[in-house]
C-alpha cells in the first residue's frame, strides 16, 4: 500500500461517518420537533434519550479501559456534551420553534468550532476554509430568512428559546474541540458520555424534576427513546467523534451545517412546511460552502506539507 493511500482510506471513512452524521441529525431536528409540540417536559425527553443509550451500552460498560471513571477529562466531555447540551437543547424546544434549532444548533457549527479552535490554539481558518464558512454563512443566512420569518415575529419566549440554542450550540462546539484535541477513542468516548452522563442526570430527574411521561402515547415514548437514544446518543456519537477524528473539527462541522438545510427540505413533505425560494437557495450555498471547505489542500508539487 502506498504513502498516501491510508490517509485517503482515513479521509474516506470519516467523509462516510460524517455523512452518516448529518442523517441521523437530520432526523434528531424532525423527532425533536415532534417532541417539542408533545407534552413531555424536556428532563423527560433527556431521560428517555440517556435512559435508552444506558439500557444498551450498559453491557460494555465493564471494559472501559482503566480509571476511565476517574478521568477528569472524561467527565468534561461527558457533562458538556451530554448533560449540558441535552438540558440546554431540549429546553429550548419548548420556547423557540424547532425549526429555529435546525439554523441555531448545527448551522452555526462551522462558525462557532473555527472560534473555539481559534481561540484555545489559535488554529485560523484560512484560503478554502475560510471562503467555505463565507459561503455557508450566506446559505445559513438564506434558510434563516425562511424559518426564522414569520407573520408574528420573535416574541419574548422566542428570544430565550433562541438564547439557550446558541447556549448549547457553543456547548458542542467546545466538545467537538476538546474531543478533536483530547484524541479519546471514539468507542470509549461514546460509552462514557453516555453513561456517565446518565449517572448524574437519572438521579436527579427520578427525586426532583418535572415528569409528564403519563400525558403522551406509548408510540411518542418509544420513538424520544430509541431514536435519540439509540440513533443520536450512540449511532449519530460514534459517526461524529469517528469524523472528528478523521477530518478535524471544523471539517466535520462545516458538513454538519447541511443539516439545516436538509431538515427545512424533510419538513416539507413530512411536516407540511413551505419550501422557498429562500431554502432552495440555501441548499445550494450551504452544499457548495461545505464541499470547498472540506476539500483536502493541494499537495505542493515539491513534495513539502
Amino acid at each position: 500500500m502506498s504513502a498516501h493511500a491510508a490517509p485517503s482510506t482515513s479521509r474516506l471513512g470519516g467523509y462516510l461517518a460524517a455523512a452518516g452524521t448529518v442523517a441521523i441529525w437530520t432526523g434528531f431536528i424532525l423527532v425533536s420537533r415532534l417532541g417539542g409540540k408533545s407534552a413531555l417536559t424536556p428532563y423527560d425527553t433527556l431521560a428517555l434519550r440517556l435512559g435508552t443509550a444506558a439500557l444498551i451500552l450498559l453491557p460494555f460498560a465493564g471494559s472501559l479501559p482503566r480509571g476511565a471513571w476517574r478521568d477528569a477529562r472524561l467527565w468534561v466531555l461527558a457533562m458538556l456534551g451530554g448533560l449540558i447540551y441535552g438540558v440546554l437543547a431540549f429546553a429550548a424546544f419548548k420556547f423557540a420553534p424547532a425549526a429555529h434549532g435546525a439554523v441555531l444548533l448545527p448551522g452555526i457549527q462551522p462558525f462557532l468550532i473555527a472560534a473555539v479552535a481559534w481561540a484555545l490554539s489559535g488554529a485560523r481558518p484560512g484560503g478554502a476554509s475560510a471562503a467555505g464558512l463565507v459561503c455557508i454563512g450566506v446559505g445559513i443566512f438564506c434558510v434563516a430568512r425562511h424559518e426564522l420569518s414569520g407573520d408574528h415575529g420573535w416574541t419574548p419566549d422566542m428570544l430565550i428559546g433562541d438564547a439557550l440554542l446558541l447556549a448549547s450550540s457553543l456547548t458542542w462546539a467546545i466538545y467537538s474541540v476538546l474531543a478533536k484535541r483530547w484524541a479519546y477513542d471514539p468507542w470509549t468516548l461514546t460509552r462514557f458520555v453516555a453513561l456517565g452522563t446518565t449517572v448524574v442526570f437519572m438521579p436527579v430527574y427520578l427525586l426532583w424534576l418535572p415528569k409528564a411521561l403519563d400525558e403522551v402515547p406509548v408510540s411518542m415514548l418509544l420513538l424520544q427513546g430509541l431514536y435519540q437514544g439509540a440513533g443520536v446518543t450512540i449511532v449519530a456519537m460514534l459517526l461524529f467523534l469517528k469524523a472528528v477524528q478523521a477530518l478535524g473539527a471544523e471539517r466535520t462541522g462545516a458538513l454538519v451545517a447541511l443539516v439545516p438545510v436538509l431538515a427545512g427540505v424533510a419538513a416539507a413533505p413530512l411536516l407540511g412546511e413551505a419550501l422557498s425560494n429562500w431554502l432552495i437557495a440555501g441548499l445550494l450555498f450551504v452544499s457548495a460552502g461545505a464541499f470547498v471547505a472540506v476539500r483536502p489542500p493541494r499537495r505542493k508539487q515539491n513534495g513539502a506539507p
